[in-house]
């Protein structure tokens, strides 16, 4: 493992300390939620697709007013996106 590596007990740390950073609740930044997203459209789509489009899903459900339901309904509209993908 290289020093940009992260074993998954270090991402519950950044977790931990961007929820504290920014004010944020578990339900506010669910890790295994995006971490699926990005998993989807890494293999639906391209690798390099997956942080962008992860941002693409944070910022419509910030306009949307952000509730962890409109975080899981904006995430379900970019994997479906990314599943029927044929580019």
């Amino acid at each position: 493992m290289n020093e940009r590596t992260l074993p998954p007990e270090a991402l519950d740390a950044w977790a931990d300390a961007l929820r504290a950073r920014f004010d944020l609740g578990p339900d506010d930044l669910p890790v295994s939620l995006i971490l699926d997203l990005a998993r989807d459209v890494a293999n639906g789509v391209a690798r390099p697709a997956a942080p962008f489009s992860a941002f693409a899903a944070g910022l419509v459900a910030g306009r949307a007013g952000g509730t962890p339901e409109q975080v899981r309904d904006a995430v379900a509209a970019v994997t479906e996106l990314a599943a029927e993908w044929e580019g």
